[in-house]
């Protein structure tokens, strides 16, 4: 579903999520994954935009945006990305496309929705067989929902919400990685078409 500016409004969460054209890497080295992460900063703060949760990997990404201001959320991964493609293509003189097509974003209508949507992000790394255990990917904010790192793209209080005792969403986490049918059916297509 594509969103109009209209469409977005403050308090209310977006997934927004795109991969590499013909599913080919967007991220060649960790220097391209820590310019992401500086421009998300950056941005999130410039346009008002809380990121929830986020997955950088290496041909893909994720993002749960909350809207706080007037600023639609869709502009956080329009602006980063314009800046990433860029320089992207300047560095390794690359020219063409670099996204299968424009991000796709999706509103998240609910609370079910919006936890397992986390853990759905959280659980990439592993998911794709980049990593045996979630909290050796350093490109997603699981480490700091979980406790064992600080870092300033987080919302602690929308944790703390849901998750007040620091094992509780690692233990929500943990169970859809043994058991991913435990997600609704009605989840399953929103969270698997991408």
């Amino acid at each position: 579903m594509r969103l109009k500016q209209a469409d977005y409004q403050p308090g209310h969460h977006y997934h927004i999520y795109n991969r590499g054209a013909h599913r080919l890497s967007i991220f060649r080295e960790p220097d391209n994954y820590l310019f992401v992460l500086g421009k998300m900063k950056h941005f999130a703060q410039k346009l008002a935009i809380t990121i929830i949760a986020y997955c950088l990997l290496p041909n893909h990404y994720h993002f749960l945006l909350r809207q706080d201001g007037d600023h639609p959320a869709s502009l956080l991964p329009q602006r980063v990305y314009n800046s990433y493609v860029k320089a992207y293509n300047k560095r390794y003189q690359h020219s063409g496309t670099l996204f299968e097509g424009n991000f796709k974003p999706k509103p998240v209508l609910n609370d079910n929705y919006l936890l397992h949507l986390c853990r759905y992000i959280h659980a990439n790394p592993v998911k794709h067989g980049f990593v045996r255990h979630l909290e050796d990917w350093p490109y997603s904010n699981y480490q700091e929902w979980i406790g064992v790192r600080s870092g300033t793209l987080v919302d602690r209080n929308f944790v703390q919400e849901f998750f007040p005792e620091s094992g509780q969403y690692v233990e929500f986490v943990e169970d859809y990685l043994r058991d991913r049918s435990i997600l609704p059916e009605a989840l399953k297509g929103y969270l698997y078409d991408d």
